[in-house]
């Protein structure tokens, strides 16, 4: 892996102990509250190899919870975020899975409550990196670390032209980009990494085009 700064390997300003098991697991979990768009109600944790073997001792499953609440890697309140999540009457669940994962710092996170549900795996690549490999059963590439926007569409052609058109005619330069599905003409997922936020006006005017089922945004 290549590094821009001495800051990457160092990691973010974080509560510690581990870039990778505290403040990576964060983050994760943020996003996944970002994605999910308010607080859940309950959330199910499931932890992979290196995550399962040592999430106890190295803080992972406050961090991770800590994210859920909102809370960036710096936020003192992460220490007491299994506290403040039974306070606010969520259910927390954890569970150390034995099967093997494509990456030793592996989470899946499923949360909800009764309006929706959400299933997202993210991994910790060090230094307080990570990457979002999965989301309701779309495989993705989402690093967490920049702007995004999540489109689930049906795959029709001209669905990210559209898309690509409202961004540009609103000056929002595109980063990253890609589309997952999981059937030929069916429903799809565009992953949009973008230079600064986007906002709701925005979001709304990409809801209103043809083919298009939810978007949700990753702030920075």
């Amino acid at each position: 892996m290549k590094y821009k700064s001495v800051f990457d390997i160092i990691g973010p300003i974080m509560i510690g102990p581990s870039s990778s098991h505290t403040a990576g697991a964060a983050r994760i979990g943020r996003v996944a509250r970002s994605l999910f768009g308010r607080e859940p109600e309950w959330a199910k944790i499931s932890f992979y190899e290196s995550f399962a073997k040592t999430y106890k001792g190295h803080g992972t499953d406050v961090a991770i919870v800590g994210g859920l609440l909102d809370f960036d890697t710096d936020d003192k309140r992460i220490i007491q975020a299994l506290e403040i999540a039974k306070d606010r009457n969520i259910h927390i669940e954890f569970v150390e899975e034995s099967a093997n994962a494509e990456h030793p710092n592996t989470a899946r996170i499923q949360i909800g409550d009764e309006k929706g549900e959400l299933e997202l795996v993210g991994i910790s690549i060090g230094g307080g990196k990570i990457e979002i490999t999965e989301l309701n059963g779309f495989h993705l590439k989402l690093s967490g670390h920049h702007p995004a926007i999540l489109v689930v569409h049906d795959d029709r052609f001209g669905a990210i032209a559209a898309v690509s058109n409202i961004l540009g005619s609103h000056e929002i330069n595109i980063g990253h980009m890609e589309v997952s599905r999981k059937e030929k003409g069916k429903m799809a997922l565009m992953t949009i990494e973008v230079d600064q936020n986007i906002n709701e006006s925005i979001i709304q005017e990409i809801s209103k085009l043809p083919n298009i089922t939810q978007v949700a945004r990753v702030v920075d």
